[in-house]
């Protein structure tokens, strides 16, 4: 999949950096978003503005008053607007190169099951654990990689799945954390960790860096720290135990 002119003008800087192949390998891919909130914002702004050839963004919700803050794919105009579809206008205007497929359902296993197959790359920006852990069982059962990330006031966390080869979410969180009804969150926070995960997606596809494989980052904001922890699989995991 060649690029055209108008291609390699728009993506001239980062050609410098992934290369013209490592262009052609974002151009190729599929990559799957849950949830276009505060980390769906950040995500789905930097993987059309590299060039990732097809997004596809499910999220059920609506626009609100109070998601301003931190969602900054949305203004006041579009309050009480389908997420998905006011996330997809402004992505195409921002790069028409780009395929935007919005889907506003709930993230259920039988829909994520239809989707995850068909993509290369899936993008956790979720904000409940209850989906989160559905959506790493169907990352882990298509063999799919799956970049994580939570986040909470002036902390949050990062994470990348690849089935077989690290820890899977289940490994870490052997018990659903319980999830406060409204989270609080500093407006940068998921800012900090959506460029994470685009960077991580970023080289996954391109096969440029290394992936920060069997690895928790924390953030924390209040002191401006992050600390690197070594994660293991867990052999007896439900999830992934069974993998060889």
């Amino acid at each position: 999949m060649s690029l055209s002119s108008e291609e390699f003008e728009r993506y001239d800087r980062q050609i410098m950096v992934i290369g013209v192949e490592g262009q052609e390998k974002l151009k190729k891919a599929r990559v799957l978003i849950v949830g276009v909130g505060g980390l769906g914002s950040i995500v789905s702004l930097y993987l059309v503005a590299a060039g990732v050839g097809e997004l596809v963004l499910l999220d059920e919700g609506v626009v609100e008053l109070s998601n301003l803050n931190r969602q900054i794919l949305y203004d006041t105009s579009d309050i009480g607007k389908s997420k998905v579809t006011v996330a997809s206008e402004k992505l195409r205007r921002l790069n028409p190169w780009v395929s935007i497929k919005p889907i506003q359902e709930r993230a259920s296993g039988e829909l994520l099951g239809k989707i995850v197959s068909e993509v290369d790359l899936v993008i956790d920006a979720l904000d409940n654990w209850d989906s989160r852990l559905i959506l790493n069982k169907v990352c882990v059962k298509y063999s799919k990689p799956l970049i994580h990330a939570g986040i909470q006031g002036f902390y949050g966390q990062f994470m990348v799945v690849v089935p077989g080869v690290t820890p899977c979410l289940q490994c870490i969180v052997p018990k659903k954390p319980l999830t406060p009804s409204k989270i609080p969150v500093l407006a940068p926070t998921p800012g900090v960790l959506g460029s994470l995960q685009a960077t991580e997606a970023i080289k996954i596809i391109t096969g440029v860096g290394k992936p920060a494989l069997n690895k928790l980052l924390v953030y924390d904001g209040l002191k401006m720290e992050f600390t690197v922890v070594n994660v293991y699989r867990n052999p007896n995991c439900p999830v992934c135990g069974g993998l060889k």
